[in-house]
């Protein structure tokens, strides 16, 4: 441990003072990322920081001479590295760089580096390949916001070393990942917002390939009890933010009619920052996931395979459903649902369209997973294996039993922007009439023999809630941004008694308005309504708007005295600040026209 502290504290201290130069350097040659339509920076940056980056990782690992058993490495590393830097330097084109990644991919499986996934040494061997240029794409791809790609590294990184920590013939693979880290976390010093350098491809395409090269290297704990689950969702769960990145981005940008080689503001973090998030707190939430996918991944190895599988499946499942909140998210003037292009073909445009096909292949997901998990809250250890196969006996009864319960409550005719609690009352009787069905049919063809009635309670609450939860988690989530946001008219709602929040944001434009909270006389001062605070009453109202704390104020009651109003209105137009007031009527529909 003392020894990659060490080689660590190295590394860092060699790119703390590298980088500086390097920034240096590029601004003297002229080597900067100037601000164009695809790309995040507003002014010109250095580049060139991904050579502080690799030049320190490298020397530190051939100076120490430590890293002899993975000298292919190193080699690739360099190859890789060096075509970053032409890249940064030239502009290169997207297929000669894809043909350098398959060239320095190749070397590496060559020399006898595999996923090994299956136990096909030619199916392995194209995995492995496309394994190595995907991740390495991927972090070229995440290197879109300051920090991003850096930030990443260092979590993706640092749960890879925990993954190792009980593998003794690991260890000069972890004294690489030490340095590789160290490096890293220098440049990330000058490389968070506001970004005074860039990684640059030489960069990127470095730290992507040395990621992917040492997963090859790494093997979960017990995988050979935990099966091929543990095995591959282990990696991908360590460098889910990339690959859940570049996932979203080229199939947004194939459902749209534009290449996945063309650069452009629509990558995870421009979505987030387009809701009204900062671009720190986009970044941080990626951040989040990314230690997220690192926790999961180290628990699919080190506990129990049952439960580290349970914990995988509902993060990724987590994951999907963030990435259709994220589709949805216009980043271009003028976008569309990215569904609608006209260069898909009608079929699958009309399938990705269809929100209800999505709902029951989620549904199709949730089903066994509640069903696993009660099954393994109820059993345990041998008698966990006693009752498998009546697990597996009954599933398709479940399975098909709860979807046409769902089916026939209406489960699938709601809108998950608008979840509600009488949306969850429909759930939960699907979840009663499914479950009473499933064991009515499981009555009738094995006579309940050898089946738990506590597995259905358990199965119902679960499901109940992972239905509730994904279909909430769309109004949770846009709740939750817009609240976060920080452009928009600061917004006092006066009055408790007329529209509700959504209807006011939908009147008046859900990102013109940032809500602060109540005022109501009415209301206990240290209250909450629908989540915000309440402010105070009508004086306290008053000192805000002289104080320029306030730009816009909804009058959202009709009970006020013409005094109080007329005081109002005057000490709005004394500080520019706009009263507006909703009013919603219902006419016939012949007076309307």
């Amino acid at each position: 441990m003392a020894e990659l502290v060490r080689l660590f504290l190295v590394a860092l201290a060699g790119s703390l003072a590298l980088t500086p130069v390097c920034r240096y350097i590029a601004k003297r040659a002229g080597y900067v990322a100037t601000p164009s339509a695809d790309r995040w920076h507003k002014k010109p940056t250095a580049l060139l920081g991904g050579v502080a980056i690799a030049v320190v990782t490298l020397g530190t690992a051939v100076a120490s001479g430590r890293f002899a058993g993975h000298w292919e490495i190193i080699g690739c590393g360099v190859l890789i590295f060096s075509f970053g830097l032409v890249d940064d330097l030239l502009s290169l084109k997207a297929s000669t760089k894809l043909i350098a990644q398959v060239i320095v991919a190749s070397l590496l499986v060559f020399f006898g580096y595999r996923l090994e996934w299956t136990t096909s040494l030619a199916g392995d061997t194209m995995l492995t390949l496309f394994w190595i240029v995907g991740i390495t794409n991927a972090f070229n791809l995440l290197d879109n916001m300051d920090g991003l790609c850096a930030g990443t590294t260092l979590i993706a990184g640092t749960f890879l070393l925990i993954g190792f920590a009980q593998d003794p013939g690991a260890m000069a693979a972890m004294q690489y990942g030490a340095v590789l880290l160290g490096a890293t976390a220098g440049f990330f010093v000058y490389n968070v917002y506001p970004a005074s350098i860039f990684m640059g491809d030489a960069g990127s395409l470095f730290l992507g390939f040395n990621l992917a090269a040492l997963t090859l290297i790494a093997r979960p704990q017990g995988s050979v009890k935990s099966g091929l689950m543990s095995i591959v969702a282990a990696p991908v769960l360590l460098l889910l933010i990339p690959i859940f990145d570049t996932t979203l981005v080229t199939a947004l940008r194939l459902l749209s009619g534009r290449k996945p080689s063309q650069g452009g503001r629509d990558h995870a973090s421009h979505r987030l920052v387009a809701v009204g998030l900062s671009e720190s707190a986009a970044v941080m939430v990626l951040w989040t996931l990314a230690a997220g996918g690192g926790i999961v991944s180290v628990l699919l190895q080190r506990t129990d395979p049952s439960w580290g599988v349970i914990t995988a499946l509902g993060f990724l499942l987590a994951m999907v459903i963030f990435g259709v909140y994220l589709s949805r998210i216009r980043v271009y003037e003028g976008d569309s649902v990215p569904f609608r292009s006209e260069k898909v073909t009608p079929l699958v445009g009309d399938f990705m369209y269809k929100r209800r096909v999505g709902e029951v292949l989620l549904d199709l997901c949730l089903v066994p997973l509640a069903y696993y998990t009660a099954y393994r809250l109820r059993f345990e250890g041998d008698l966990l294996l006693q009752n498998y196969p009546f697990f597996l006996r009954s599933l398709p009864v479940v399975l098909s039993s709860q979807l046409l319960a769902l089916f026939v409550v209406g489960g699938y005719r709601g809108t998950w922007r608008y979840f509600g609690m009488m949306d969850a009352v429909v759930f939960a009787k699907g979840v009663i009439l499914g479950t009473i069905g499933a064991e009515l049919v499981i009555l009738y063809l094995y006579r309940f023999e050898n089946y738990s009635r506590t597995v259905f309670v358990i199965y119902a609450v679960i499901l109940l809630l992972l239905l509730a939860g994904s279909r909430g988690s769309f109004r949770l989530v846009g709740e939750f941004v817009s609240r976060r946001q920080s452009s928009g008219r600061r917004c006092i709602i006066y009055g408790t008694g007329g529209a509700r929040i959504g209807t006011i944001r939908d009147a008046f434009g859900v990102g013109d308005l940032r809500i602060l909270g109540f005022v109501d006389e009415s209301v206990h001062e240290q209250s909450r309504i629908a989540g915000y605070p309440v402010i105070g009453g009508y004086e306290e109202l008053l000192r805000l708007i002289s104080r320029a704390e306030v730009d816009c104020i909804v009058m959202n009651t009709h009970l006020v005295d013409v005094e109080r109003l007329q005081r109002l209105e005057a000490a709005c137009r004394d500080h520019d600040v706009e009263l507006l007031r909703l009013d919603v009527h219902l006419k016939p529909m012949s007076a309307v026209s």
